[in-house]
């Protein structure tokens, strides 16, 4: 049995032209932050790196330039990434992939896997939170589709939440707790 194409792994800073490539792919990605240059790649993986933050990278083996990421090869395709309160042990999820890369269940089941052991204790592997949250804006069910195969469940609407080039849009909230079922989405496999 061959292994998967795609692995999660920590984020490196080798992976800057990679996040670049990813930002440059499809015109939504602007929604996921400002990288139009190789130094606000770097930018964005320094953020990533914080140490407030696990930024979780998905990596694809067969890429047309693995290894670029570094040691162990396969190309940084996508991302999942947590910001971390510790005191109230909870963490903001967010997630994004290459547009070359969508519409095969590739996110689902990276989410699913950083969003299994965010919310495992530290005895048994975890980072020991207790809940998760997203959002994403009301015209993005896709997104909707990657957080309830995560086993977030939808809490709310944040009416007109976001002004994004002079309108209005809508957010829908997404919870998930430990105590929440384990979905039963498969996990992309994690590598060093």
């Amino acid at each position: 049995m061959s292994a998967p194409p795609h692995r999660l792994r920590p984020v490196r800073p080798g992976d800057a032209p990679a996040v670049l490539a990813a930002f440059a792919s499809s015109p939504d990605m602007v929604r996921q932050g400002d990288v139009t240059s190789l130094p606000q790649a770097q930018e964005m993986i320094g953020w990533l790196e914080g140490p407030s933050r696990r930024g979780i990278a998905i990596v694809h083996d067969g890429a047309t330039e693995a290894g670029r990421g570094g040691p162990g090869g396969g190309e940084l395709v996508g991302l999942v990434g947590v910001s971390i309160e510790e005191p109230h042990r909870l963490g903001w999820f967010f997630y994004w992939l290459h547009a070359s890369f969508r519409g095969q269940g590739v996110t689902s089941q990276a989410a699913a896997a950083v969003a299994n052991r965010a919310l495992r204790p530290v005895a048994d592997g975890g980072w020991g939170l207790e809940r998760l949250e997203l959002g994403h804006r009301v015209n993005n069910p896709a997104s909707g589709a990657v957080a309830r195969a995560a086993g977030f469940v939808h809490e709310g609407t944040e009416r007109q939440k976001f002004l994004l080039d002079g309108e209005r849009h809508d957010v829908l909230t997404y919870g998930r707790l430990r105590s929440d079922p384990v979905p039963s989405t498969s996990e992309l496999p994690w590598s060093r």
